[in-house]
């Protein structure tokens, strides 16, 4: 058996590092998935669920990537067409969805590297009364490493009666404040293995009492991620199928750890440490005199990830193979921004001086 590395090294912006104490809580034998033990452990774990998410409503445990929960959004809401804000590869998903599962969608973009702004929402909502009756936003987009202002989009939303937002919070969730009930917001899913820092495989929801009647009057909504089916096997403590049992476990364990450092704790960790990501970047372009420079808009930065452009001549895969030769993981650029850019996911469980140990190696290796 391959042993566990040390932890602290592995800084992609997804999947995150795990704490090797969650690897031993799977490792718990497995049981059945309608027994009462799992559904004593899917009862126990709501209420840190609920306050992750920042809601009273229950949250569904799906076995799936979030890309699942970004599929039961389009599936479950979309009735006459989604609007889809884009300034980034997984903003660009939700429309991608949409188009694969035969549903009605435009998208409303902003450049990369640049925030949609609720003025612009309001301005494509306003042009064409009723033709869309929901809104998708990426709260924390990776691929870019900008932080949507999700509070005043969906502010905007509220401003049309029948129109409903969902939010991508996959990088966002445990690392910067989003708050589902208090923002009104209708549909907040996020998955396990990025701020957090489970292994990948589980994805979370929640859905308003506004989504759930519209997902009663939306025919083929699928099966697998029926949100009625997920509403109605959550009232029992249990999931429509078969989970991830051992997954269950880790997220017991990570839950506790989450509530223990408190919430309020863990973003003011993720933003200082975004903040010295930031301000290594302008330190070493002064030094060196090379255009170095984070990519997303100064004052809509994501806390979870950072993406950092690079001079000519130098690429994001050749800065993601000389620290992964120095034993450290970053990852090149998203999509189109895979050469000229490089992204550090500084997430999780990973501290200050873990992130200094990493910013030391890459000023050598720039």
């Amino acid at each position: 058996m391959s042993q566990l590395r040390s932890f602290g090294k592995f800084f992609l912006p997804g999947p995150t590092e795990v704490p090797h104490d969650l690897f031993e809580a799977m490792q718990r034998p497995v049981a059945g998935h309608r027994s009462p033990e799992v559904s004593a452990l899917v009862q126990g774990m709501q209420p840190k669920l609920s306050a992750l998410l920042r809601t009273s409503r229950p949250v569904y445990i799906s076995t799936s990537s979030a890309t699942g929960m970004m599929e039961a959004a389009i599936t479950n809401l979309t009735g006459r067409g989604a609007l889809c804000l884009t300034n980034g590869s997984f903003g660009q998903r939700f429309y991608n969805i949409s188009t694969a599962t035969g549903r009605a969608a435009d998208t409303l973009e902003a450049q990369w590297g640049d925030p949609l702004l609720p003025e612009q929402l309001r301005e494509a909502l306003a042009a064409d009364p009723g033709r869309y009756d929901l809104v998708t936003v990426v709260h924390s987009e990776s691929s870019t490493g900008v932080l949507n202002p999700v509070r005043e989009l969906a502010a905007v939303v509220r401003e049309f009666d029948d129109v409903l937002i969902a939010v991508d919070a996959v990088s966002s969730l445990a690392a910067a404040r989003i708050e589902m009930d208090e923002w009104g917001i209708d549909f907040l899913l996020t998955g396990s293995q990025k701020a957090v820092a489970l292994p990948p495989g589980l994805a979370f929801a929640a859905a308003s009492d506004r989504a759930l009647e519209r997902a009663r009057n939306t025919p083929n909504r699928g099966f697998y991620f029926d949100l009625l089916n997920h509403e109605k096997n959550m009232k029992k403590w249990q999931t429509p199928t078969t989970p991830a049992v051992s997954l269950l476990f880790a997220l017991e364990r990570q839950l506790e750890r989450i509530h223990e450092e408190g919430l309020q704790a863990r973003w003011t960790r993720h933003t200082a440490m975004a903040e010295r990501t930031w301000q290594w970047v302008a330190d070493t372009a002064e030094a060196t005199g090379r255009p170095l420079g984070v990519f997303a808009a100064e004052g809509y930065r994501s806390p979870a990830v950072t993406a950092i452009g690079l001079p000519e001549g130098l690429t994001g895969p050749e800065v993601e193979g000389r620290m992964k030769s120095r034993g450290f993981a970053v990852a090149a650029g998203y999509g189109k921004l895979k050469e000229p850019t490089f992204r550090i996911g500084h997430m999780g469980e990973h501290t200050m001086e873990e992130l200094e140990a990493l910013l030391a190696v890459l000023s050598e290796v720039l």
